[in-house]
């Protein structure tokens, strides 16, 4: 089978949330059929470290479009009823690029990660076509206006009925249309587009993601994520405004490492506080993860799979995470990891695992062996075996 693979990130490395979903995708297709890859880089030194995926696929076409000009077209399509974040994902030449391989090649099957990028094949007739989601970014804008205040609340708000608009008539263009979770897919079933619509998890890669045989630090916390990103930026200054103080003053010893590409001004500023490092980048977030007791996702706004979750629970790190973040884990709240809404309940189940090195290690054992057993990628992409052959 002929197929043609459209993401919006050059997937690879993998080491991002978007970019690890399609790029195990495409390394699964690719082992049984003729996988074409088309996609975006933001600079020419993106280009190049994406250039391993050609060892992973039949081609790679690839269109570099730089931040300034995606901004400017963003600017350009605001006054518009197209979501100015779709302009960020749209390049001329990757569209002219795209039909003239389709007119080239039979495809059978057109497989397309992402919204933002439906656009360059919604309207081909002929191959199967399928739109995976990933998660509904339309419902992240919104939350996000919930978090702003005004104006950028409004802009949210606008850029996020826009997009929910985009998505509805894009799932009816295509074949099959899919979600990392059940939440997400729920939300895609409430559009009522008249097609069939499934999820399939996020997995983890259990073998790099594994337990460590040393010893971890007592008193030790540790937050993964890109600290450019806005909820993460949120998380984290909320969680060292509120919930550090109430660990620390039962646990004075305390430290949390906060690990993470590109950190904000404010982020940095963190690194200030007692017991508080900021990392930047680093190689290899694996060391922090082991050596850390606990792992924290205390995030406020958050769709679909968190990955950090799935990799610091692979790792056999504890983990404690939001109500909100923990909704895209297929594990059980107080069996597998723990949950929390609040503050309070927040740093009650941070200190549980401290000072309980059996209830560390009940924990850590669970949650290991639930990656294992529902979130290997060999599960979820035997998901997409079915999907497409169904």
């Amino acid at each position: 089978m002929k197929v043609l693979f459209v993401t919006h990130r050059l997937p690879y490395p993998p080491s991002r949330g978007g970019k690890i979903r399609p790029f195990n995708v495409i390394r699964h297709l690719a082992r049984q059929h003729d996988v074409t890859v088309a996609s975006l880089a933001r600079s020419a030194a993106e280009a190049e470290a994406g250039a391993p995926l050609a060892q992973h696929c039949r081609r790679v076409i690839v269109e570099t479009i730089t931040p300034r000009a995606a901004l400017a077209r963003m600017v350009a399509w605001l006054p518009t009823s197209a979501p100015s974040s779709a302009g960020y994902f749209y390049s001329p030449a990757l569209a002219r690029r795209i039909r003239e391989e389709v007119a080239r090649e039979k495809f059978d099957l057109i497989f397309v990660h992402c919204a933002f990028v439906a656009p360059y094949v919604a309207d081909i007739r002929g191959p199967r076509k399928i739109l995976d989601f990933g998660d509904m970014d339309s419902h992240k804008w919104l939350a996000y206006a919930q978090a702003r205040a005004w104006p950028l609340a409004l802009g949210y708000a606008l850029e996020g009925a826009k997009l929910r608009r985009l998505e509805r008539r894009l799932a009816a263009q295509f074949d099959l249309c899919t979600c990392t979770t059940q939440a997400e897919l729920a939300t895609l079933r409430g559009y009522g587009v008249p097609v069939r619509t499934a999820w399939f998890p996020n997995g983890v890669d259990c073998e790099y993601f594994q337990p460590s045989d040393d010893a971890y630090q007592p008193d030790s916390m540790v937050f993964v994520g890109r600290m450019d990103y806005f909820p993460n930026q949120q998380c984290m200054l909320e969680f060292c405004r509120t919930t550090l103080p109430l660990v620390r003053a039962r646990r004075p010893a305390a430290t949390l490492a906060i690990v993470g590409a590109d950190p904000s001004s404010a982020i940095r500023a963190l690194g200030r506080l007692p017991g508080v490092t900021v990392t930047g980048s680093v190689p290899d977030v694996r060391p922090y993860v082991h050596r850390s007791a606990v792992a924290v996702a205390p995030l406020q706004i958050a769709r679909g799979t968190q990955n950090k979750i799935l990799e610091t629970m692979a790792m056999g790190t504890p983990t404690v995470a939001s109500t909100i973040a923990a909704g895209g884990v297929d594990a059980e709240p107080g069996r597998d990891f723990l949950t929390a809404a609040t503050p309070g309940s927040f740093a009650d189940a941070i200190v549980r695992l401290l000072e309980d090195p059996g209830e560390r290690r009940k924990f850590a054992e669970a949650g290991r062996a639930r990656m294992l057993s529902h979130h290997r990628w060999e599960r979820s992409l035997d998901m997409v075996d079915q999907l497409i052959n169904g």
